[in-house]
């Protein structure tokens, strides 16, 4: 028996299913949508290897009580009484010190950089057809105070092996010849890159179908057959699916899907909006993150995307249209020379990013199955994790030793 049934069709489960189905396996992916929205599809379509320091890091509790007291901030938390909540939170606090996160980066930094190679060959593989570019990301500072911690980071990133440069005012207004920025400077990392997800999600689907992985669509998982220590089927309101192995990717449903097993895990959905203008005249070359206003904006083209915003409020889709306000006024306040109006309110995206406690994904198995594989919790980075995610979740399966070591994504570590 070499079939595996992959649950979740959002980036990781898609990437998931096309390393297996290289390495020979059956695969057929059980997704509750039709892989035309969804997180991996309204992000800003980064792949950042400069991101190896973890969400939960010093100083992010406190920032984020200052912010918590502000509707158009970016960082936002629904106070609730609610018992996984409150033990998310508490590890969340645990893990945001400085010496949790020296242990974690090198983790993170491992499974950014095996990402960031497989990604060109999947590209190559499946068809360029999804606007890649290779020209870095800019990480964009208002302040001075904020420029200098930047450079220090930018130290870092150069310890892991990362290529950078040390921007000034002119040197980033350089960079951008067609729209006036107003920023004390920025760092470029040159070895991040950027596409557009909707049209790799696109891409990756379509050619999974035409290597025969079988796409079972609106098809919601509402249970487990569970034999001795393993999951014998996956129980859904389409019939039952067998397979020798079971993949979970379900985005920031992983807590829903691991309880119809008995399986407690720790995650919360951290909303994120964005609006995708379609043709902007005088448009930016770099995507950048806006370090200051802790958003982002992407181009593509004509085409200008802006993004951001971690509130964690439970899984609902409810808009509040001020978090995109402050969006939006970010992207002014750096680019003051962009003529964009504000955003159309029924055309505001917003997606669920799952977010573990300490800031690092869960992938492996879990003791009570033995054909089970975790994958999922990626926070703001399941685009930028999604090759390598793929590519472990194949090794675990085939019992191989994993291209990098994979001890910190524990899926029982809280």
């Amino acid at each position: 028996m070499n079939d595996v049934a992959v649950v979740g069709g959002g980036v990781i489960g898609l990437c998931s299913a096309y390393y297996l189905n290289k390495a020979g396996y059956t695969v057929t992916v059980i997704e509750r949508g039709d892989i035309t929205d969804g997180c991996s599809f309204g992000n800003m379509g980064y792949i950042l290897p400069s991101h190896f320091v973890p969400l939960a890091s010093p100083g992010i509790i406190s920032q984020g009580l200052k912010w918590m007291l502000s509707s158009t901030s970016p960082f936002y938390i629904k106070p609730r009484l609610n018992i996984d909540l409150m033990k998310w939170g508490y590890h969340f606090w645990k893990s945001s010190n400085a010496a949790t996160v020296k242990k974690n980066s090198p983790h993170l930094n491992d499974i950014l950089q095996l990402s960031r190679k497989l990604v060109n060959d999947l590209r190559n593989d499946i068809g360029d057809t999804f606007d890649m570019e290779e020209i870095g990301c800019l990480m964009m500072c208002k302040q001075q105070k904020t420029l200098d911690h930047e450079f220090h980071m930018a130290d870092d990133a150069e310890m892991f092996g990362l290529k950078v440069e040390r921007l000034v005012k002119e040197e980033v207004q350089k960079l951008e010849p067609n729209v006036e920025v107003d920023v004390a400077g920025a760092v470029l990392f040159k070895d991040d890159c950027h596409f557009n997800p909707g049209k790799m999600m696109v891409a990756l689907k379509n050619y999974l179908v035409s290597k025969g992985v079988k796409l079972e669509l609106h098809c919601t998982v509402t249970g487990f057959e569970k034999a001795n220590n393993k999951i014998a089927a996956v129980i859904t309101d389409k019939g039952k699916f067998t397979a020798s192995e079971i993949v979970i990717a379900t985005g920031s449903w992983l807590p829903v899907t691991a309880k119809m097993m008995g399986i407690q895990l720790l995650l919360q959905p951290g909303k994120g909006y964005s609006y995708t203008y379609p043709h902007v005249e005088k448009n930016i070359k770099y995507p950048a993150i806006l370090v200051d206003g802790r958003c982002a904006i992407t181009p593509w083209g004509n085409q200008l995307r802006i993004g951001g915003t971690m509130e964690i409020s439970g899984i609902n889709n409810k808009v509040l249209v001020k978090r995109m306000q402050g969006i939006y006024d970010s992207a002014l306040d750096f680019y003051p020379g962009l003529k964009i109006d504000f955003p159309p309110t029924d055309k505001i995206w917003n997606g669920l990013r799952p977010v573990t406690p300490d800031g690092l994904p869960y992938i492996g198995r879990h003791s009570l199955y033995e054909n089970v594989v975790f994958a999922g919790g990626h926070a703001m980075l399941g685009i930028s994790e999604g090759t390598g995610t793929g590519k472990l979740v194949t090794e675990i399966i085939q019992h191989k030793t994993t291209a990098v070591n994979i001890s910190a994504f524990k899926v029982e570590r809280f």
